[in-house]
């Protein structure tokens, strides 16, 4: 298949110049893998709202519902830590349209009448278990389509938008879905958001050898991206900056409900609070990565990587809906910096690991959240709300830049980058 852009050298043609997200759109297989990640992005999404009215339905336990999202973050850490081999031992292609596959089968199996809640529940492990994997292979295959330069960033960049984008209205848009639809039918939808996924990535991209073939077992391949990922101190380093912050930022976002009955700000409150960090990040992504040339964002990398969750500390004031808003937004906002670490961590990973590094990532971002979410509603019940959030400030700050400090020490000779701190 073409491309207007011929992957990997149109790219990067001005290396130093704003290269902006439209010119994403120049480059044919991208605009599959966009539109396939929207597609099954909504899917997941109606999927998890649809399985938690009806497991709700079907048993009468709010803890079983509950566990139906809960089993979306869970199973990453197993599927991401003994899986990821996979996405280098098999063509990458092979390796998305059969996860879209295995999905849509999951799904095809949970609308069915007849299975039972723990069916349900078992299946939605599946889905998550398989999750990293794709993801993981989607980045990797990200730098086949775009090369490893500055349009992989704005591309990794754009499809974390399109999922924070997601947070905010594919959870309204789903209940509004129910008004019209059962929960079986609902998950129905998702089938043809699955199939439509694997169909436009079959169709839309080309086939392309694995990174490295092998027949050894598939744990010990995973294990050993694991260990190659986390024993260069420099990819560790970098590793930990994509995972730290948004630890540490989840913790207001989980509290929301409970702050907003603190401030006396009633349920529209907590929507609200829910969605100000999100928007300050989408809109500051979009900004920083239209306006500012690749230089100009590793420069601001690091600096704001420090800054991002001091903002938070603001919670200690216990200030009123306003003023906290103002305080997530700005916080949401540091989260530019990602664009700058992302294009250090794609130049760091050798080519034959680099599946599985995307995998481990994807993976243990999601972990480390749940993390972050437990010890903050933990925490919370000890402290109250307003000091917990702000101590997650003042603990993320002071990781950030400890971890900042360590990534200016290990940068290789000659770039200019990791300088701004």
């Amino acid at each position: 298949m073409t491309t207007d852009l011929p992957s990997g050298t149109g790219a990067d043609a001005a290396p130093d110049a704003p290269a902006g997200y439209l010119r994403l759109f120049r480059v044919a297989e991208f605009r599959a893998v966009f539109i396939a990640h929207a597609a099954s992005l909504f899917g997941v999404v109606v999927a998890e709202i649809s399985l938690s009215v009806l497991v709700y339905r079907l048993s009468g336990s709010p803890l079983l519902s509950a566990l139906t999202f809960a089993l979306g973050f869970l199973p990453y850490a197993v599927g991401g830590t003994l899986l990821s081999g996979i996405a280098d031992r098999w063509a990458p292609r092979r390796v998305l349209v059969g996860c879209d596959l295995l999905c849509a089968a999951c799904a095809v199996l949970m609308a069915l009448p007849v299975t039972p809640v723990a069916a349900l529940l078992a299946l939605r492990c599946v889905i998550a278990v398989v999750s990293p994997v794709f993801n993981g292979t989607r980045m990797a295959t990200l730098t086949d389509v775009l090369g490893d330069g500055d349009l992989f960033v704005l591309g990794r960049s754009l499809l974390r938008i399109v999922s924070q984008s997601a947070v905010l209205g594919g959870l309204a848009l789903g209940g509004v879905l129910l008004t019209a639809v059962s929960p079986r039918g609902a998950l129905v939808i998702t089938v043809a958001t699955f199939l439509c996924s694997a169909a436009l990535l079959r169709l839309g991209t080309r086939r392309r050898p694995a990174r490295t073939p092998g027949k050894g077992p598939l744990l010990r391949t995973s294990l050993s991206g694991a260990r190659g990922l986390f024993a260069d101190r420099r990819l560790r380093v970098l590793v930990l900056l994509l995972w730290v912050p948004p630890m540490f930022s989840v913790v207001p976002e989980v509290l929301a409900a409970a702050y907003a009955d603190e401030i006396g700000v009633g349920t529209a409150g907590v929507g609200l609070l829910m969605c100000a960090m999100a928007v300050g990040t989408i809109g500051s992504e979009l900004a920083v990565g239209s306006l500012l040339s690749p230089t100009a964002r590793s420069r601001i990398a690091l600096p704001l990587v420090c800054v991002t969750l001091l903002p938070l500390i603001g919670y200690a004031a216990g200030p009123g809906l306003v003023p906290t808003l103002l305080i997530l937004l700005l916080a949401g906002a540091g989260f530019a910096y990602t664009l700058g670490v992302d294009r250090w961590f794609v130049d760091a990973v050798p080519e034959e690991l680099r599946g599985r590094a995307m995998t481990l990532q994807s993976a243990g971002l999601m972990t480390v959240q749940g993390i972050g979410a437990a010890l903050g509603g933990a925490a919370a019940e000890v402290f109250g709300v307003g000091p917990t959030v702000a101590g997650a400030g003042v603990l993320g700050a002071l990781s950030c830049g400890a971890l900042a400090l360590a990534a200016g020490a290990n940068r290789p000779k000659g770039e200019t980058g990791l300088t701004a701190i």
